[in-house]
Formats: C-alpha cells, sequence, structure tokens
C-alpha cells in the first residue's frame, strides 16, 4: 500500500506539472500539443546533467542544477512553438505535432552520439543516473519522498496565485478569452503569449525529468516518455483548465498508473492473472472514457489555437 501510494504521487506530480504547462499556454490563447517533445527535451537535459556533474556533487547542488538544466532545456525546446505559432502564425497543432516527432529523435541522435564518442561498441540510447538520482530521495519508514513531490506541490501553489490573484494571470487569461478586448486596453497580447508558452516550457521540462526518474536509474531516450504529455493534457482537460482542479485530475490518472507498477503486491489482483499491459493500459482507456464524458461540458479559452494579428481588429 505505501508503494502504491508512492508512485501515485510521483506520477502525479509528473501529470500536475505538465497540465499546469499546458493550462498556462492554453490560458495564454495557445495550444501546445508538443508538451511530449518538451518532457523529452527536459528529461534529457537533466539526465545529461546528472550524468556528467561529479559523483561527490553535494545533494542540493545536484538538484538545483538538475532541476534548471531541465526548465532551460524545456523552456528553449518550446520557444519553438512561440517562434512559428506567434510570430509566424503557423497552425499551433501541427507544430506541436512536429515537436513531439522531432524531439524523441534528437535526443536519441544526442545520446546515441556521446555514448559513441566515450565507446565505439556502445550505440544505446541510454543515460544512467544511479548515484545522481539517490540526491532526491529521502527514506521516510518505508516510504521513499522524493523532493520532485514537494516541488510539484510548490508549483500548483505558485500556479494558483499566479493564475487568479496577480495581474500579470489576468492578463495571460484575457489574452486567450478575447485577445482583440485585451489589446484595446494596452495589452501586449504576443507578449503574454510568448510569457504562456515559456512557462509551459518551464513546467513541461520539470515534468520531463521527473518522469525518467520516476523508479528508475537510467532512461532509454528512443521510448520517448510514453504519451505522458497527451495524458497530461487529458488531466488539464478533465481539470477545466483549473490548478486545484488538474490536481485532483492528476491524483486520480496518478493512481491508475502506480498501479500499473505494484499490482503484482496485491493479492486480490494477482489473482486474476491479468497481463501487466492491461494494468499499463489503464491510464490511457481511463482518459479516453473521462473525456468522452466531459468533454461536452468543457470550457476551454475561448481564442485558443487563434493566432492573433493586431492589425486585423
Amino acid at each position: 500500500m505505501i508503494l502504491l501510494l508512492q508512485y501515485t504521487l510521483l506520477f502525479a506530480s509528473v501529470l500536475l506539472l505538465v497540465a499546469l504547462g499546458g493550462c498556462f499556454s492554453e490560458h495564454s490563447g495557445v495550444i501546445n500539443l508538443g508538451l511530449e517533445g518538451v518532457m523529452v527535451m527536459g528529461s534529457l537535459g537533466g539526465a545529461l546533467t546528472m550524468r556528467f556533474l561529479p559523483a561527490q556533487t553535494p545533494a542540493f547542488v545536484m538538484i538545483f542544477c538538475v532541476v534548471l538544466v531541465s526548465v532551460l532545456s524545456g523552456m528553449l525546446y518550446s520557444s519553438l512553438l512561440g517562434i512559428a505559432g506567434i510570430n509566424f502564425k503557423a497552425d499551433q497543432t501541427l507544430v506541436g505535432t512536429a515537436m513531439n516527432m522531432l524531439a524523441a529523435a534528437a535526443a536519441t541522435v544526442i545520446v546515441k552520439s556521446i555514448n559513441i564518442a566515450e565507446n565505439p561498441d556502445n550505440v544505446s540510447s541510454t543515460v544512467q543516473y544511479v548515484n545522481a538520482k539517490k540526491a532526491f530521495l529521502v527514506n521516510i519508514g518505508s516510504f521513499q519522498f522524493n523532493w520532485f513531490m514537494l516541488i510539484a506541490l510548490c508549483m500548483l501553489g505558485v500556479s494558483h496565485i499566479l493564475l487568479y490573484k496577480t495581474r500579470f494571470g489576468l492578463r495571460l487569461m484575457a489574452c486567450g478569452e478575447h485577445p482583440q478586448a485585451a489589446d484595446s486596453v494596452g495589452i501586449n497580447v504576443a507578449r503574454m503569449r510568448w510569457a504562456g508558452v515559456l512557462i509551459s516550457g518551464f513546467l513541461g521540462g520539470l515534468g520531463g525529468i521527473v518522469y525518467i526518474t520516476a523508479g528508475v536509474s537510467e532512461w532509454k531516450f528512443e521510448t520517448g516518455v510514453a504519451g505522458f504529455g497527451f495524458l497530461a493534457l487529458a488531466v488539464m482537460i478533465f481539470g477545466q483548465w483549473k490548478p486545484l482542479n488538474i490536481a485532483l485530475a492528476a491524483l486520480l490518472f496518478g493512481f491508475f498508473r502506480a498501479l500499473s507498477n505494484v499490482y503484482s503486491g496485491f493479492a486480490l489482483l494477482a489473482a486474476l492473472k491479468l497481463p501487466g499491459s492491461v494494468y499499463n493500459m489503464m491510464p490511457y482507456i481511463i482518459s479516453l472514457l473521462v473525456l468522452a464524458f466531459t468533454s461536452r461540458n468543457s470550457r476551454a479559452p475561448k481564442a485558443e489555437g487563434i493566432p492573433y494579428d493586431k492589425g486585423s481588429r
């Protein structure tokens, strides 16, 4: 039961962070379907940082450097969406899809190149971070606390305050609801949308490193992040683009994802003798069912996905 709770909180942290990233982007009026790719690039930056930092690096420095490189990698990669979708008015759905395809391929090439440079016989796309990962873990009895859980909780609080209690958040949401009205009162719509996209990259990149360190000490980058970016989008929609609702949805989806890791430890589930792949599919099946029954009542920002041209008013 403790292991189930541990994995639920970990996977919920991933979904919460990435879904919050999508929330900021869509509240600004930009659809970020490239969250999967942003997660891959954020995880790549964090994994390489853990690999190349000296083994004797203090835990605090390790955590700070890994988080910093992950969020910067996510922000840098998400700027592709900003350039194409905001500056050049390209179709945001197509740009996001291209970003997802590019990220896994680019990460695989980068990691393989590094591995081959170190050892010509090593052609894998795997990065190991066995010792570095220990900096993020604290054992509390039989429960293994991960500092990323606390970081995700802090990001939830910051996101709620930023969106609903600050001038920036209100302006951001105005640009996603009615950019013409926002522009008429002097709000720079393009700048606010860029802010939403970069915050999305910040949180998506952070979610990526949390995902690849959840329970494993190495990651094979050609596998990407197993659709977690799209699962986070489902969490965002189910949570109605509201941070607190997103947190509850993340716990629900995180529970079903965690179940696929620990189902063999429950006598009832083990007695069913279902293939492990069934439990692996459950979060995605649940997401389809949830969206099928709730999407009709979903209230997305009105101007999301619609490029804004100031001269068109």
